[in-house]
This record gives C-alpha cells, sequence and structure tokens, in this order.
C-alpha cells in the first residue's frame, strides 16, 4: 500500500538526514578544536605594557639593544642568555650579528611561542633558543654573557645567582641597576639607559705572594663586589694596595716599598691561585699567591 512505501520512504530519509547532521556536527567539533588550539599561537601578538609574571613587556629598542651588546663585546664564541626574553629580539640580535649562541627565557608561554616564531622569520633556529620557564628554576649558568630587562626588585634576586657565576661573566640589565652592585659602565641611547657588570672573582682575604726579594709577602685584601684594596705586610712593614683594581678574574695593584719603588702586580685567578707578574724597575719577576 502507498502509507507502507511512503512510511519507508521517511525512514530512509529520516536516516539519511540523521548522518548528515551528525557529519555536520563532528566537523564542526573538529574544526572548533583544531581552531582552539591553533590560532591563538598563531595569531597572539604581544601589546606593549601588557601584565606578565612581575613585570610588564615592554620592547628595548634596536639602538639600546645595539649598544648593550657591543658594552658586553658579544662574539661568536658567546652563550647568551636573555632573563625575560620577551619577543626574543635580544637573543636573535646576539645571534644574527654577533655570531652567539643564545638562549632566551620566558615565563609567558604565548608570549614564547610568539619569539620561537620570531626565531623561524629570521631563519635563527640553529643559534636561537626559546625556553618556557621560569628564570628562578632554569639553569643559565653557562651562560658567558646575561641580558635582562626586569623590575628592580628582580634584579636584587637575582644577585647572588648572578655574583656565584663564573668570573668574567658579562652581564647587561636594560634601565634598572643591581642596588649597591654599582655597574662597570652605563650605557646611554636617547632617553634610554642600560648598566653593564663583570662579574667579580671572590678574592676577600689573606693571600700570600712567593716568588719576590723579601718574600714571602703577606696580603690583605678586602672587597665589596669589583672593589679592592688592601695590605702587604713585607719583612715586618706593611704597605697600602695603591690602585686596585678587579675585573672579572683579573687582578692589578701597586704597592711603594721604601726605597720609594713602585712595584705593579697583575694577574688572574685560577682556581684557588692568584698568578701574575711583579714589575719593578723595568724587571718583571713571575710570582703566586696562594692562601695560607
Amino acid at each position: 500500500p502507498f502509507f507502507t512505501k511512503s512510511h519507508e520512504f521517511s525512514k530512509e530519509l529520516i536516516m539519511k538526514l540523521s548522518r548528515f547532521l551528525l557529519y555536520v556536527l563532528l566537523t564542526s567539533w573538529l574544526n572548533l578544536a583544531l581552531a582552539s588550539t591553533t590560532t591563538p599561537s598563531a595569531e597572539y601578538k604581544p601589546q606593549v605594557g601588557q601584565e606578565g609574571k612581575d613585570v610588564i613587556w615592554v620592547p628595548t629598542p634596536e639602538g639600546l639593544i645595539d649598544k648593550m651588546l657591543a658594552a658586553a663585546k658579544v662574539n661568536d664564541k658567546d652563550t647568551l642568555f636573555d632573563l625575560g626574553a620577551g619577543d626574543g629580539i635580544i637573543a636573535i640580535t646576539a645571534a644574527r650579528q654577533y655570531g652567539a649562541k643564545s638562549v632566551g627565557i620566558e615565563y609567558n608561554p604565548e608570549m614564547a611561542q610568539f619569539a620561537r616564531r620570531k626565531v623561524a622569520e629570521a631563519g635563527m633556529t640553529d643559534k636561537v633558543k626559546i625556553i618556557t620557564g621560569d628564570i628562578f628554576q632554569e639553569d643559565f649558568s653557562a651562560a658567558t654573557v646575561v641580558t635582562l630587562y626586569l623590575m628592580p626588585h628582580l634584579n636584587i634576586k637575582l644577585r647572588p645567582i648572578l655574583l656565584k657565576m663564573k668570573p668574567g661573566t658579562r652581564v647587561v640589565s636594560n634601565t634598572f641597576s643591581m642596588g649597591d652592585w654599582e655597574p662597570d659602565e652605563t650605557i646611554l641611547d636617547q632617553h634610554w639607559r642600560a648598566h653593564f657588570w663583570v662579574v667579580p672573582a671572590q678574592i676577600e682575604g689573606a693571600w700570600v705572594m712567593k716568588g719576590v726579594d723579601g718574600g714571602p709577602l703577606r696580603l690583605n685584601i678586602s672587597q665589596s663586589y669589583q672593589n679592592i684594596g688592601g695590605t702587604l705586610t713585607r719583612g715586618g712593614q706593611t704597605f697600602n694596595l695603591l690602585g686596585a683594581k678587579l675585573r672579572g678574574d683579573e687582578v692589578k695593584f701597586q704597592y711603594i716599598t721604601p726605597d720609594r719603588k713602585v712595584h705593579a702586580f697583575s694577574g688572574r685567578l685560577e682556581g684557588r691561585r692568584l698568578t701574575g707578574t711583579v714589575v719593578a724597575d723595568y724587571s718583571s719577576t713571575s710570582v703566586e699567591m696562594t692562601r695560607p
């Protein structure tokens, strides 16, 4: 009968419509899922002044970046870590213009992914790595150069970590200082400024110098970061160290003996030894200083 045929036709139509609607729903769900995982990172663009973990993002201008990297004398033998890497421009510039191996550490996952895209666009994926992480948790002890643009309280929190790094490690901070650790140099670029330090060796305390006439000599060195002073005792007489300087692991000072001779020491810390030369009256003597 006609009713039975119509009923069978309706059932078939309903089944086809159901399959079609199911297909549409599944397709829409898949597209939505893919969009939710890919679209934001592809379209993400940081905004100047946006808030991050303990900081706001303001990009460092290119002119200052160049001066910061030049002050640190970055070269192709360096490993540079940029703490709070943002858009990755400092790490990219260090690799592209100075040949350094660069690593950026960025807390914000979207910003880190944005920086990775910038690294890829610059063709620097073989020399620049962007890590999503916390600068106080990640290990950057392999750095020979550290750059940062953080808030003052974060610089102070980082200071003891930086001071434990290998002597001679170079540190450059955009805008903010390190409290009472005075910079070795302040860099200016229009209305911007940055500060540069060389991590000093820890040489405070007593030393014994061997290899000079009237020796051994006993030294007592005082130290506040890269600023040093102290005294030298020879044959029961004590002399002030003059013009004492510490830059990384390099040490220089002078002392004047009662015969008014100026003796100039220049040396380098090697492990627990200070080795170098003492020059007086145009003669040079190799010396070594060790802890008593």
